[in-house]
């Protein structure tokens, strides 16, 4: 795939290459502004004409429908010249049609678009319409195969990934490396851009204050909030007064902006400064006091948003600052970074400042924890002073360190991909689903591997919620890029896109998952707003497994 891919970005132009980055994952630009096409099975049974009926009923497919279709026709006027560059803009056009009458239209134009193209062209188009192109591939191929087109392997893979990891648009760093059209990537150490979201950093795991300690030495402490992690994007325009442009991204790329008018109104009214900032958005009671991840969650709606923000208003605690007027700081130090953002942050309103110290000794650290896990937080972040913000990536510039749920169980939860589920029996056949595979990702491999089937520790509600979503994301067959013992297999699979937090009493090993790990006693704790490549590793679950807490530790 890898090659097949550096093959066709070799024969394009820049502008070419950022279409195809796209295109080849079936949307038309990166996840958070890509439109929906708003067209189901039954709609464009209708614009593929009488016959896609009877065909449709033998092979399920609408893509191979279209393709038997055209090959079919003795007067077929597909364009064997149509550029790439006019596909996409009449796949814009398909998506932008809205309002009274527009699925008629979108028929239309479907239908015209299919007839310039030839019959393997029509079937793929057709597939991303429906949002059914499935090509067996990441981002993460794309890069490998942007650096195999430079230099006949993933040499550079590590350059262009960290591009990505500053600037998430696979269109973008096509284009990009295109342009470079060399192996020194002039473009390898571009800063972040407002509107274009930057991979957020991730923490290691400590075991004991006394391990932070012994790695960081003197370091900054912060608490670790139970809530939802947001990078916010400010920027200045002029419309009669200057006024600021709010853009909310969460931690899985999704555009959120609109969940959240509190969180934009507080940012746009004591935020003066063109910036990129990130923090954590959360729940508080009458009295200033942190509140649940179940009662902050709620405010994730796509409908009675202004309701819902009455009843559960939100703050948000900001703890990193990226960019700030139209200076990228991302690798100022963190003790230089969180000056800045004191210097911009005005105090005691929606937009707070995340609590924080330095800690002198393991001591230090002890006592802010205490605090921490006092005022209701799940523990705390060590951060080196002198570390630089890593977009993507998962080191030891911050640490965190949670509470022990009890001395039986692991001293973290893990993240996880839903892979697929069986029927459900007895009580549960009512739900339509009894448990849930879930698995953890390799990024070498690009693969998923099984840790747990998940058959306890969800309400009634729960499962209903698990069953709805699952069906949204239903698929005939596994994935290949799901490695899967036979005794493991489930009644239905389901695509990566479902993640979900975990909590056992222990991880042991296991010959019966691929990861060779299992979980004792999983059960359900949240729904995730993850990519599910940031899910849980392989390497953190080895990683877990050495450093879980035992009775006699």
């Amino acid at each position: 795939m890898t090659v097949i891919l550096a093959e066709m970005f070799a024969k394009c132009d820049p502008e070419e290459a950022r279409l195809i980055a796209y295109m080849t994952q079936g949307k038309l630009g990166p996840a958070y502004k890509s439109p929906d096409f708003g067209v189901a099975d039954k709609s464009m049974l209708k614009a593929l004409g009488p016959e896609a009926k009877i065909i449709f009923d033998k092979v399920g497919d609408l893509g191979l429908v279209i393709e038997k279709l055209k090959s079919q026709m003795t007067n077929d006027k597909s364009n064997s010249n149509i550029k790439i560059q006019e596909v996409y803009k009449k796949l814009w056009e398909i998506a932008e049609t809205k309002g009274t009458g527009s699925q008629e239209i979108k028929q239309k134009l479907i239908a015209d678009l299919i007839s310039d193209l030839d019959p393997v062209g029509a079937k793929y188009a057709v597939k991303m319409i429906l949002g059914k192109l499935r090509t067996g591939f990441s981002d993460m191929t794309v890069l490998d195969s942007l650096s195999w087109m430079l230099v006949g392997s993933k040499k550079l893979k590590s350059q262009i990934e960290n591009m990505y990891n500053v600037r998430a648009d696979l269109g973008e760093i096509a284009q990009l490396v295109k342009n470079s059209k060399t192996q020194k990537l002039k473009n390898s150490n571009i800063g972040p851009e407002i509107g274009t979201p930057v991979l957020m950093a991730r923490a290691e795991r400590a075991k004991t204050p006394q391990d932070i300690w012994e790695r960081n030495g003197e370091c900054a402490l912060e608490y670790k909030l139970d809530g939802l992690r947001i990078q916010a994007h400010i920027k200045k325009f002029e419309i009669r007064n200057s006024k600021f442009e709010i853009k909310l991204f969460s931690r899985g790329l999704e555009d959120v902006t609109h969940m959240y008018p509190d969180i934009c109104e507080g940012l746009q009214k004591q935020i003066k400064h063109e910036c990129i900032v990130e923090g954590e958005m959360i729940a508080l009671d009458k009295n200033g006091k942190f509140l649940s991840f179940q009662e902050t969650v709620v405010r994730k709606r796509k409908y009675d948003i202004g309701d819902m923000a009455k009843k559960v208003p939100l703050s948000i605690y900001l703890f990193d600052v990226l960019m700030i007027d139209g200076k990228n700081v991302m690798r100022e130090t963190n003790e230089e970074r969180r000056n800045i953002l004191e210097s911009i942050t005005p105090l005691n309103s929606i937009v707070k400042i995340m609590p924080r110290t330095i800690a002198n000794s393991t001591k230090d650290i002890e006592m802010f924890f205490e605090i921490a896990i006092r005022d209701g937080t799940e523990g705390i972040i060590a951060k080196k002073l002198d570390g630089e913000y890593a977009a993507g990536a998962r080191d030891f510039s911050w640490i965190k360190y949670k509470e022990s749920y009890d001395q039986s169980t692991m001293a973290d939860t893990l993240d996880v991909v839903v892979m697929g589920y069986d029927e459900g029996q007895g009580k549960r056949s009512k739900f339509g689903i009894g448990d849930f595979l879930a698995g953890v990702y390799d990024p070498v491999s690009e693969k998923y591997f099984t840790v747990a089937k998940v058959g306890t520790g969800l309400t009634d509600i729960e499962w209903k919620e698990m069953k709805l979503k699952c069906q949204m994301s239903n698929i005939k067959s596994k994935p290949e890029n799901y490695n899967i013992q036979n005794q493991m297999k489930c009644d239905y699979w389901v695509e990566p896109k479902i993640v979900v937090e975990l909590l056992a009493d222990e991880i042991t090993k296991s010959p019966m998952h691929t990861s060779g790990y299992a979980l004792r006693f999983p059960r359900l704790v949240s729904w995730r707003e993850k990519l599910p490549t940031d899910v849980t590793s392989t390497k953190e679950l080895e990683k877990m497994f050495k450093l879980q807490k035992t009775g006699g530790d």
